[in-house]
């Protein structure tokens, strides 16, 4: 039984991932990894009670993820993929941004990642597989005025993850990125208007949708995707 962990599990992308999952792996058990907010993660855990559990989970504390980890191997034995999807971001202009929101950003997003991966990569070499794919950005290869500090984060995230598949690539274990553009999520906001100005920027002249992440991630997580690891994969509608 495939045992899945996926952060940031109350928002698009990560539900969109955990439907994902519990549709094409029929006997995989996943982990919701919730902070606070977990009304949406709450539903699909009841809605599935057998085979979804949920995990409180602060990314950028590392008690959190021991705790987090400890119990889902008490609970499966195992982890087999993680899937580093949470996040935020605080967008100013650098000359009027604050220390603190440059740290926080650093912390939830890079700091976050780090720390899901060495969670998880030792117990992975221990069953000598593993899957982890990480939530990168767009905004990591084609950085906008006014993210430096979660540009600057999604950057270091592809960078970790291109490291880290070269130490784990014997091990049995891909690590890989995605850099999602404009998905159709609450982070986007819900004025129509906005919107339809927003799509008019991409060459596709549509906003993505989580759903065309999650498949992605679950050719990521799969057996026919073992040779394929350190790459950085952008769903963008062809921004860039």
């Amino acid at each position: 039984m495939k045992t899945i962990l996926i952060t940031g599990a109350n928002g698009g992308i990560g539900l969109a991932c955990a439907k994902a999952f519990l549709a094409e792996e029929p006997e995989a058990r996943v982990f919701l990894g919730c902070r606070q907010n977990r009304e949406h993660a709450a539903a699909l855990a009841h809605s599935h009670p057998e085979r979804v559990n949920i995990v409180t989970l602060d990314v950028s504390d590392p008690a959190s993820w021991d705790a987090a980890t400890t119990q889902i191997l008490d609970e499966a034995n195992r982890i087999d993929v993680l899937v580093n999807n949470a996040g935020n971001h605080k967008d100013s202009l650098l000359a009027s941004m604050s220390l603190e929101d440059w740290h926080d950003v650093i912390a939830a997003n890079l700091t976050g990642t780090f720390l899901g991966c060495r969670a998880v990569v030792k117990p992975m070499m221990a069953q000598r597989f593993g899957r982890i794919i990480n939530i990168a950005s767009l905004s990591a290869l084609l950085a906008p005025a006014g993210q430096t500090n979660y540009a600057a984060a999604k950057a270091g995230v592809i960078a970790l993850t291109q490291s880290l598949a070269k130490e784990t690539a014997r091990s049995g274990i891909t690590v890989n990125a995605l850099c999602p553009g404009y998905i159709k999520t609450e982070a986007l906001g819900t004025d129509a208007a906005a919107l339809t100005e927003l799509a008019k920027r991409i060459p596709a002249r549509r906003l993505g949708l989580p759903e065309e992440v999650a498949a992605t991630v679950i050719h990521l997580a799969s057996p026919a995707a073992a040779y394929l690891t350190g790459s950085v994969i952008k769903i963008d509608g062809g921004i860039f």
